[in-house]
C-alpha cells in the first residue's frame, strides 16, 4: 500500500514539473563572432527565455548548464560568464549574474560546467548571455564552442534545444581599440610580411572624428615580431603636419596601402594626401584656421580637382623602408609622375601591392576622370620604385577600390569595389573582376564579373598564398570581404583553387557575423599560416591567424 501510495505521488509530481515547465521556453542563439583578448568578455550565446504571464512574480534562474566540447583548448579560457539584459541584438550592458573561474590545469578536464545563480525572470521575454573570458595566455587562432544543454528554473531543469555551431569563433587580437593613444578612430587596415617575418599593419589614425578626409589623419603602423600575437606601439608613417601654414587638420593623409619588394625587402607605404579644402564647385578656400569648420572629400562633388599642385588636387605619396618597417624616408610625391592632369583625383586603393614573377612592382590604384567618373587600375614600377607609371582606366562601369593578384599564366587579376552594387539585392550585384596581360594596356571582363562575390559595396580583400606541399609548390586565391549585398557584415574568408574562377561555398569560414565597417586585408605568415586584418565588430581592427588546413581541407 505505501509503495503504491509512493508511486502515485510521484506520478502527481513528475505530472505538476511537466505543467510547470511548459509555461518556460529557452532557446539558444550562437554567434560567430572574434573572441578579442583585449576584451573583458565576449558574449557568445544568447538564451532567450520566455516566462507565461501567471509566473511573472515568483520565476527565478537559478542554474545554466554549458558546455565547452570542440574548443581547440578549452584550457584558453579563464571562466565562463553569464549577463542578463534586454538587448535581442547584442549585448551592450548588462548585471553579472554569476561568474565561475577554473585554473587551466583544472578547466581542461571539464567540459560541462554549472553557472549557479538566483536572477528573477520578468514575464514575458528574457535575454540571457553567456561567454568567456580569454586568459593571457589564450593562443591566437584556436577555436571555441560553447553552448548551453539546460536552465533551471524554480527547480526545474528545462532543456535548451542544441543549435548545431556550423563554425565556432576564433580567438583573435585587437590591434586597434576605440581611442587607443588617444586616436579617436583606427580605420583602412593594410597587412605585409616582411622578409624577416615581422608583420606590419597600417591604418588611418584618424585622431578627431571617425570621418573620412579631411581630417587631422595620419598614416600609421603598427609592427608585430611573433607572428601577430601582440603589436608593438604604434608608429606615424606619414605626416604632413602644418605643411603650407596650414592646421594639421587640412593636411590629412589617408587610404595606405603597402607593398613588399619580394626581391630586395624594401618596403613601399602609399597614401593619399589632402591640403586645405576645395569647395563644392572645386574652388580652393583661403584663409583657414584651427577654427574653420569647412570640409569636403576626394570623392564628394569637387572635393579633387583636375591639375597637379595641392591646392588644386589629392597627393599620391610614398614612403620606403630599408629596414623591415623600422624606420620610414620622408614621403616622395608621385603625382605629377603618374596622374594625367584631366583627372580629379589618383590615389592608391587601400590595403596591399604586390610583386610580380618579373619583380615589377603593382599598386592597385583608383581615380576620378576628366568627368570626375570613379575608376580603378594599376600603378606599377619596373626599376624597384624609382620610377612609377599608370594604367589604363580598368572597366567601363563605376569602380573604385580594388585589390590585385597575378595568376599562375602571368596575368594580373582585378577585383573592384563597383558602385552599381549599392541597394542592388538581387541577381546582379557581384564585384568587378578584370584581368590583364599587358600591365593595364588593356583589360579583359572576367568571367566571374558582377557573380561570383556579392558586396554591400565597400572594399574588400584578395591575396595570393603560396606554399609548398609534399616538396611541390601550390598556391591558392583568397577572398575577404562582408559577405552580403546590403549590410557591412558577415566577414568571410573565400578560396579559389582554380585562379579565382570559382569560389566553392563549402569552403567559406565566416569570421565575424556581426556589424563594422568591414574593410580587410591579408597576408602570408608562414608556409601553413595566413593572418587577416579586418574591421569588424568586437574592435576597430582585429587580427586573426587561420591554419591553411582549415581553409583546403
Amino acid at each position: 500500500m505505501k509503495f503504491i501510495l509512493r508511486f502515485t505521488f510521484l506520478l502527481l509530481l513528475i505530472a505538476t514539473n511537466n505543467i510547470w515547465a511548459q509555461d518556460y521556453n529557452v532557446t539558444q542563439k550562437y554567434f560567430i563572432i572574434p573572441i578579442v583578448k583585449q576584451k573583458s568578455f565576449i558574449a557568445l550565446v544568447r538564451l532567450r527565455v520566455n516566462v507565461a504571464e501567471k509566473d511573472s512574480l515568483n520565476t527565478f534562474l537559478h542554474q545554466i548548464k554549458v558546455s565547452t566540447k570542440g574548443s581547440t583548448n578549452s584550457s584558453d579560457i579563464l571562466s565562463i560568464k553569464a549577463y542578463s539584459n534586454t538587448d535581442s541584438n547584442y549585448l551592450s550592458e548588462g548585471k553579472v549574474l554569476q561568474s565561475v573561474f577554473f585554473s587551466s590545469k583544472e578547466y581542461s578536464k571539464v567540459d560541462t560546467l554549472l553557472l549557479n545563480g538566483n536572477l528573477r525572470l520578468k514575464p514575458h521575454t528574457n535575454f540571457i548571455w553567456v561567454g568567456v573570458v580569454l586568459k593571457p595566455s589564450a593562443e591566437i587562432g584556436n577555436r571555441i564552442e560553447l553552448s548551453v544543454i539546460s536552465t533551471e528554473i524554480n527547480n526545474y531543469s528545462i532543456l535548451v534545444p542544441f543549435q548545431k555551431i556550423i563554425q565556432p569563433s576564433r580567438i583573435a587580437t585587437a590591434v586597434r581599440m576605440f581611442m587607443q593613444d588617444n586616436v579617436h578612430t583606427s580605420r583602412i587596415p593594410g597587412i605585409a610580411t616582411a622578409k624577416n617575418g615581422d608583420l606590419l599593419a597600417t591604418f588611418d589614425a584618424r585622431y578627431n572624428a571617425g570621418r573620412d578626409l579631411q581630417g587631422d589623419i595620419d598614416i600609421a603602423l603598427c609592427r608585430s615580431t611573433d607572428s601577430g600575437n601582440t603589436w608593438l606601439p604604434m608608429q606615424k608613417v606619414i605626416d604632413m603636419g602644418t605643411w603650407g601654414g596650414l592646421p594639421e587638420k587640412f593636411n590629412g593623409v589617408s587610404d595606405a596601402a603597402i607593398l613588399v619588394d619580394d626581391k630586395t625587402g624594401a618596403i613601399f607605404i602609399a597614401g593619399l594626401w589632402m591640403h586645405g579644402v576645395l569647395d563644392d564647385n572645386g574652388k580652393w578656400i583661403e584663409g583657414l584656421t584651427d577654427t574653420s569648420k569647412v570640409w569636403n572629400h576626394q570623392w564628394r562633388n569637387k572635393g579633387s580637382q583636375p591639375g597637379f599642385l595641392p591646392t588644386q588636387t589629392a597627393q599620391f605619396l610614398l614612403v620606403k623602408s630599408v629596414d623591415n618597417g623600422k624606420t620610414w624616408s620622408i614621403p616622395v610625391n608621385i603625382t605629377k609622375m603618374c596622374k594625367r592632369e584631366e583627372w580629379w583625383l589618383f590615389a592608391p586603393a587601400p590595403g596591399r601591392g604586390f610583386t610580380l614573377n618579373n619583380g615589377i612592382l603593382v599598386f592597385p590604384t583608383q581615380g576620378r576622370d576628366k568627368d570626375g567618373k570613379p575608376f580603378s587600375n594599376i600603378t606599377y614600377s619596373k626599376d624597384g620604385g624609382k620610377t612609377w607609371e599608370t594604367s589604363e582606366p580598368a572597366a567601363s562601369e563605376s569602380t573604385s577600390e580594388c585589390a590585385g593578384v597575378q595568376l599562375s599564366d602571368g596575368t594580373i587579376m582585378l577585383n573592384m569595389r563597383t558602385n552599381a552594387n549599392k541597394g542592388l539585392e538581387g541577381v546582379g550585384n557581384g564585384r568587378t573582376v578584370v584581368t590583364t596581360a599587358d600591365l593595364g594596356k588593356t583589360w579583359k571582363v572576367h568571367q566571374t564579373s558582377r557573380s561570383a562575390l556579392p558586396e554591400p559595396v565597400c572594399m574588400a580583400s584578395l591575396y595570393k598564398h603560396q606554399y609548398l606541399k609534399n616538396g611541390k609548390k601550390k598556391s591558392v586565391l583568397l577572398f575577404v570581404n562582408p559577405n552580403s549585398k546590403v549590410t557591412r557584415n558577415h566577414i568571410t574568408l573565400k578560396v579559389s583553387f582554380d585562379d579565382g574562377n570559382t569560389w566553392p561555398s563549402d569552403k567559406y569560414i565566416l569570421l565575424d557575423e556581426l556589424n563594422g565597417a568591414g574593410y580587410s586585408c591579408i597576408t602570408s605568415i608562414d608556409n601553413d599560416i595566413i593572418g587577416i586584418i579586418y574591421e569588424g565588430s568586437q574592435a576597430q581592427l582585429i587580427f586573426q591567424k587561420i591554419n591553411l588546413k582549415q581553409i583546403i581541407e
